[in-house]
């Protein structure tokens, strides 16, 4: 079903072509809009997805570009915009857990890794587009947390954990400052999503089955869900949701 406030907007997906990303992606061109992919490695996806979006008569491009770099992050932007001529919607999804290392065997290279691409990339990439997203009437950012974030995470993922922590709070502070620009903030704090490179690589099946009996819905969570959940927070662009955190988990944690 096309959600008609999301036709003809435009739309700029950080990661959208792997995982959780390329779900959202789908999405937002099922409902119609203009969709900038952004990759770093996953071109053969993200040009896929453009045929995708051109069968069913949209435009969509593919971006690539190193979000830790702060010239790729502001150039991402610029040829989003040049090539839709606005922003109305910024979809940060970018971030890894990269590597399970407890405190005692992390190197400072490691951590800074951590935070760069999970945190100064979506600064990077926020900064540069506010202005534009500004100079539309309603616009909207969602950022991809984890629960994580909230419970600390399993042994080995301090810096992520820590990573996504933070990205709660950008998300509520920037709500406040870009609130008066018309610019709603919300994220969204995903738990186990299954059928994604990050779990296939970063979660043992033991691992996940034993936190699937904590779920009180008894069941994993996947892309779909999440994205459901980041069209909704991002079509709401004229509502009165700013500044939340949408937990999507199955009722393994909530507050």
């Amino acid at each position: 079903m096309v959600d008609n406030k999301l036709v003809g907007k435009n739309v700029l997906i950080t990661a959208g072509a792997q995982g959780i990303g390329e779900s959202i992606t789908r999405h937002f061109i099922d409902s119609g809009a203009q969709v900038a992919i952004h990759y770093f490695s996953s071109a053969d996806t993200a040009n896929k997805l453009v045929d995708y979006a051109a069968d069913k008569g949209q435009k969509a491009i593919a971006v690539r570009g190193d979000l830790t770099n702060e010239t790729d992050a502001n150039s991402v932007v610029q040829k989003t915009v040049k090539a839709f001529g606005s922003l109305d919607i910024l979809i940060n999804n970018a971030g890894s857990l990269v590597a399970r290392k407890m405190i005692n065997e992390m190197d400072t290279d490691f951590w800074h890794k951590v935070m760069d691409i999970n945190l100064t990339s979506m600064m990077f990439v926020t900064r540069a587009a506010s202005s534009y997203l500004a100079k539309k009437d309603n616009s909207s950012i969602v950022n991809l947390a984890s629960l994580a974030g909230r419970k600390g995470g399993h042994p080995g993922s301090l810096a992520y954990a820590t990573s996504k922590g933070a990205i709660l709070t950008f998300t509520r502070a920037l709500a406040s400052e870009l609130g008066p620009e018309g610019i709603r903030v919300n994220a969204v704090a995903p738990g186990l999503i299954l059928g994604t490179s990050f779990h296939d690589t970063h979660t043992s099946k033991e691992s996940a089955a034993a936190t699937i009996e904590g779920i009180p819905i008894h069941r994993a969570g996947n892309a779909d869900d999440v994205a459901r959940a980041v069209l909704f927070l991002a079509s709401e662009y004229d509502g009165f949701i700013t500044g939340a955190t949408l937990d999507i988990n199955g009722g393994v944690y909530n507050m």
